[in-house]
């Protein structure tokens, strides 16, 4: 019973510091565009090249 007294407020930590990294990228605008992005990656810009042979 004495490790919940320690593992308990590691936890609690843990998670706060969680809450704190996901409120600190939703405010830097991390999650602005996810729809671009994923259309950028998938994106065939390379097809325009000419292709040596």
């Amino acid at each position: 019973m004495e490790i919940l007294s320690i593992l308990i407020p590691v936890s609690l930590g843990l998670g706060a510091a969680g809450l704190v990294a996901f409120i600190w990228a939703l405010r830097s605008r991390q999650f602005e565009d996810p729809k671009g992005d994923a259309e950028r990656i998938l994106s065939d810009k390379w097809d325009d090249r000419p292709r040596p042979d």
